[in-house]
Formats: structure tokens, sequence, C-alpha cells
């Protein structure tokens, strides 16, 4: 009678989640019960779409479900993020994003049709980036110091390219002249790729640039790095001092990228997703491939990227005031 009894109930509990909302199954131990969508602002290719659809890889092996990347890119990666903020917080679409959620604030201001702070829910830090400094050999100066006094020697000479007004690498720039007292000329360009090229013409003096992207021309001579990011030297450029080494630690851009979800999202849906992924990034085979790609693996708490988002907001706004810089 008792084992009838308990048989009915576990067979009614079955039957009504079958039919619960999304919402109540991403409460649920069985959510994700069908596939989850990661929204990511950019065309496929880029590297936020690359480390999205690593992270959804990891998470459809962790959890048993799909999650496959929706590439919603243009308006400065504005429109994909917008539909992110408007899809149904029920656990079943995500979204990537990456430094430029934390620049434009700043940059766009009243034209963001968005808070980055009240209309998400952040999940995790998937993976940090070192910048470089390199400069075109022509350019007569051996390590950071001697830049910088050649900058100083020669106010308004010395050119840069970056991939548009309010990108990283531009920022990086503004950064390096307003701790360092420079006035150099800022070129932007419609992508980074056509920076690469002029810049090893010698159409533009220096840039930044993740450290991948330039590491190879680097290591055969093409460019000369002055100096990287972040709090350590990097691993495909040892003998490249980082910033702090060379007596400038106030240049401090490090690109991110990160999930996140729409505000409202449950929160066992936002344990199970976060707990997941940092897994796999901190010991599982995301790491190795993290790692392999010139990227630094992270798998932070929700509420330490929370905290990492705000910090990024400040800062790239501070630098975007002083600088006097509006979007094209």
């Amino acid at each position: 009678m008792h084992k009838n009894r308990r048989t009915f109930i576990q067979q009614a509990a079955a039957l009504a989640l079958g039919s619960a909302s999304p919402w109540v199954l991403a409460n649920s131990g069985s959510y994700p019960d069908k596939t989850v969508r990661i929204i990511v602002p950019y065309p496929a290719g880029a590297a936020t779409d690359t480390l999205g659809r690593l992270a959804g890889q990891a998470l459809q092996q962790a959890l048993g479900q799909a999650f496959i990347a929706d590439n919603k890119g243009g308006g400065g990666t504005t429109i994909g993020t917008r539909a992110l903020a408007q899809a149904e917080p029920d656990g079943y679409t995500l979204g990537m994003v990456d430094s430029t959620f934390t620049i434009n604030p700043g940059l766009l201001g009243a034209r963001l049709n968005y808070d980055t702070q009240r209309d998400f829910t952040p999940i995790t830090l998937i993976a940090s980036a070192q910048f470089v400094l390199v400069t075109h050999p022509s350019v007569a100066a051996r390590d950071l110091a001697g830049f910088i006094a050649k900058a100083k020697a020669e106010p308004d000479t010395l050119a840069y390219g970056s991939a548009g007004v309010g990108s990283g690498p531009h920022l990086a720039g503004e950064q390096l002249a307003q701790q360092a007292g420079l006035k150099v000329v800022h070129v932007p360009y419609k992508g980074g790729g056509t920076v690469i090229t002029d810049l090893l013409g010698g159409q533009v003096q220096f840039a930044f640039a993740t450290v991948p992207t330039l590491a190879e021309h680097i290591k055969a001579g093409k460019l000369r790095a002055l100096a990287v990011t972040g709090p350590r030297r990097s691993a495909l450029l040892p003998e490249v001092p980082t910033f702090a080494e060379a007596g400038l630690p106030g240049v401090d851009i490090m690109p991110i990228f990160g999930l996140v979800a729409p505000r409202g999202i449950p929160a066992a849906a936002v344990d199970r997703i976060s707990r997941a992924l940092r897994a796999s990034i901190r010991q599982g085979e995301m790491q190795a491939r993290l790692k392999a790609m010139g990227f630094e693996p992270v798998g932070s708490t929700p509420a330490e990227f929370a905290q990492r988002i705000q910090s990024e907001t400040a800062k790239w706004t501070e630098v975007i005031r002083k600088g006097n810089i509006r979007p094209e």
C-alpha cells in the first residue's frame, strides 16, 4: 500500500515537472532539459565566438544538453547584447561578453539601450588575454623607456592603429598616453587585420594587440615587442617584460571574455552552469585549450565576475572621460 502510494506520488511529480514552465525546470534538478542558446555579439570566427563555442562544448559534456552559438554581430556588440537583455530569463538563453561590454557604457552613455549593471546576471569570467605593445622596427626605441622618451621628444609624430574608436587597442593606446604623458596620433581602422598590415608596412608606428595575434611577427623580427600587460610575462613571449617591470604599471588592459545571462535567471541555473564551466576551465580539457590559444584561464564565481565587470567599467569610463573620446 505504501509502495503504491509512493509510486503514485513519484509519477504525479514527474508528470507535473514535464508540463512545468522553463523557469520551474531551471530551478529543478532536471535543468537543462533542452538546447541552450548562447548569443555571441560577433560574427563567427571572432575570438569571443571561439570562446563561446568552446564554453558550449564544455557545458554540453558536463550537463548532457546541447549549448549552441547564435551569432548576432553588429552595432559594436550592442545588437546581440540587447537581444540577450530582452530574452526570457529561463536559463535557456545565455550570452558571451568581452571587454566591449565594459567599454560601451562610458563610450555610448545614454545611447546604450541596456544597462550592463542592471540587465544581466554574470555567470563566469572564462578567460582574459594579454596585450602586447609593439613597434615597427624603424622606430628607434629598443625598450619601453626609449619609446616614451622618443614620443615625448617628438609629440604627435608617432601614430598607432586600432580597430576603431572605443576598441580595446584604442583605449590601450589612450591609457598608455595618459599614464606616460604622451601626445600620439590615433588612426582608427575598420578592422584589426588592416591595422596589422599597415603596421608591418610602417604606415603606423606602433599598436596594441593580443599576444597570440602578433607573436609570430615578433618572433620573425618584423615587429618589436616592448611590454605586455598583466601581472606576469607571457608564455609565448617570455623575454618581453610586463609594463610593471618596464616601469609603467598603470597600463593594465587585459581583455576579458565571459558568460552572462538575462537578469532574473533562476539562481539554481546560474549555479549549475557556473560550477560546471568553472570545473572545466580550472582542471579540464578546456584549460589546456585556452592556454594553447594564448588565453589566461580564469573560471571565476558569479560574484567575482560581477565585481570584475564593475571595476573594468569604472576604469574605461574614466579613460574615455579623460581622453574626451566620442563614438564614431
